[in-house]
């Protein structure tokens, strides 16, 4: 397991134990605890749990500083319509994989469904697309794809 996998399941783990929906760490002292760079800990917070897959960041710094990670809970039309204006005009395979994952995640939508969106749009299928125009077709799967889970 990658160590930004690692990180990323152990927020989700302590989100999931918390009544609340919110995960509080300090950077330096969970970086230790998880055996990696405080910097790491910044890229799957930056790249995994942003607004647009369903997440809040709030941080403090100083010595008593934290970082508080907290799950917005949506109905199921409002979280899928929030995934169509997130996905914009083009999206990027890694996106896409952590879009989806997160969909399966938060129960939006099972594996079985997460496996066919994924190999709709992954770049074996994608490898007779110009590389420029991948991203902006990939979207535009994806979107109507969430369209027709409302």
């Amino acid at each position: 397991m990658k160590i930004s996998d690692l990180i990323t399941a152990e927020i989700l783990r302590m989100l999931n134990e918390s009544e609340q929906n919110t995960a509080e760490i300090q950077r330096n002292e969970f970086a230790s605890d998880i055996g990696c760079a405080p910097s790491q800990i910044n890229y799957v917070l930056s790249s995994r749990f942003t607004p647009e897959h369903g997440y809040i960041i709030e941080s403090r710094r100083g010595g008593g500083g934290y970082i508080r990670i907290k799950r917005v809970i949506m109905n199921h039309s409002s979280a899928i319509m929030h995934i169509i204006n997130s996905i914009g005009d083009a999206i990027d395979i890694m996106s896409t994989r952590i879009l989806i994952e997160n969909c399966v995640e938060t129960g939006l939508v099972n594996s079985d469904i997460a496996k066919i969106m994924f190999s709709a749009v992954n770049n074996n299928v994608m490898h007779k697309v110009a590389v420029e125009d991948r991203d902006y077709l990939r979207a535009a799967i994806l979107k109507e794809m969430f369209l027709v889970l409302l």
